[in-house]
């Protein structure tokens, strides 16, 4: 059998290898989902700036489910509707310039001085 000591070392050992894997892999994901609303926002500009393209002006929206109507499936399949944080992303579209925004981890706001296809990862 074993001792209590030996034990004890193992089980040490088990914590600290999950002290050290467990926020390493959480910060694997929070990457990973903010590579996906990075991607997801570039799709989604890229939509838009199409759209320009052929209409002369950028589509006129309010929220993402009604530019959404507006883009798909012309300009883009299916138009994200959420952040990688499960947010939905923020869309103020007129006939000069269009915003879209996802406020990050943290749910931050997005401004009025943004403009394109915007993220605030810090906030």
């Amino acid at each position: 059998g074993f001792t209590l000591i030996e034990l004890l070392i193992v089980v040490a050992i088990i914590g600290i290898i999950a002290a050290i894997a467990i926020p390493n892999l959480l910060n694997a994901i929070d990457r990973g989902k903010q590579k996906r609303t990075m991607a997801d926002l570039r799709s989604i500009g890229t939509a838009i700036e199409t759209y320009s393209i052929d209409n002369n002006v950028y589509p006129s929206a309010t929220d993402i489910a009604s530019l959404s109507t507006v883009l798909e499936p012309t300009y883009i399949r299916t138009a994200p509707q959420e952040d990688g944080w499960s947010t939905e992303f923020s869309v103020d579209c007129d006939p000069n310039e269009y915003t879209v925004c996802s406020g990050g981890k943290n749910g931050g706001t997005c401004t009025g001085d943004d403009n394109g296809a915007t993220t605030d990862f810090d906030s």
